[in-house]
């Protein structure tokens, strides 16, 4: 027995060093084991996690959404978005529907509106100009207190101004930004008030068959460029559908009563924008 103990001291004396590193590969292998059984576990959860997705995904029904325009049902993927509301082609967006709403407009209906009388179609454009407060505009961005004006919301705490016309109920169709947006607030079916006492042509009450344009500006400062531009293609959208539209400012309508759309308005820039004849605009082309 003694010689077996010496045998074995003398063996890990001689061979202590190789028994360390044996001993040290044995524990980066164990280790190297461990490590790749996280990896491998982890490749599990996550491709686990991907046919989850998946199945998921297959199991959901696509979402159907109907066009504004021509109720076509089509998925909400491949529908354009306005707002709330969808359309399935950009023709349909920028159309005019047969309620009378332009899709790409911002819709904010007014309180402020009537029938027309049956069987009238608007053969007329009225554009004004408004700003609130006045010259408002010029150093801060105020087209919200036009489109609360026109739906009966208008603060009045906000500026004396706005308490002279609180008990005012006036809209019109469309409202042109300085931006460029457009606002609608009533179908082109429908009356609008926004001409008041007026007469085009010996014909009384322009409400009954007119539509009525608001440009944000005022009779001091120039109109912005992208006003004239949009102006042009709403009036192309309001053409497709009524023909036989001629234009006016509302002081031509109601002269000496109202001075908009004002000396500012270029009514060759708008002629020459839009390609209208020049017979349709019948108060003919100077500013005034």
């Amino acid at each position: 027995m003694l010689a077996v103990d010496l045998f074995w001291k003398s063996f890990f004396r001689e061979h202590d060093l190789l028994i360390k590193w044996l001993l040290l590969f044995a524990g980066a292998g164990v280790l190297y084991l461990w490590i790749k059984g996280k990896k491998q576990a982890k490749l599990n959860t996550d491709e686990a996690a991907k046919i989850k997705a998946q199945r998921s995904k297959v199991a959901e029904p696509e979402v159907i959404v109907q066009c504004q325009h021509c109720s076509v049902h089509l998925p909400k993927s491949e529908a354009i978005k306005q707002e709330d509301r969808f359309y399935c082609s950009q023709e349909h967006l920028s159309g005019l529907d047969a309620q009378g709403w332009i899709g790409s407009a911002v819709w904010r209906n007014s309180p402020n509106q009537d029938v027309r009388p049956e069987g009238l179609a608007p053969d007329l454009v009225v554009i004004h100009h408004i700003s609130l407060p006045p010259g408002g505009f010029v150093s801060r961005s105020s087209t919200q207190f036009i489109v609360d004006f026109f739906q009966n919301k208008l603060d009045s705490s906000l500026h004396p101004y706005f308490e002279e016309i609180a008990d005012q109920k006036v809209s019109s169709h469309f409202l042109i930004a300085r931006s460029g947006e457009v606002f609608q607030f009533v179908s082109t079916q429908n009356k609008a008030w926004h001409a008041g006492v007026s007469s085009f042509l010996g014909r009384e009450k322009c409400n009954d068959f007119s539509i009525g344009i608001e440009l944000e500006g005022d009779s001091d400062h120039p109109f912005e460029d992208i006003q004239y531009s949009v102006l042009a293609k709403l009036s192309a959208q309001l053409g497709a559908v009524y023909p036989n539209l001629q234009f006016a400012g509302h002081s031509d309508i109601a002269p000496g009563r109202k001075a908009d759309p004002g000396i500012q308005f270029s009514w060759q820039k708008f002629q020459a924008k839009t390609g209208i004849s020049a017979k349709k605009i019948p108060f003919g082309l100077d500013p005034r």
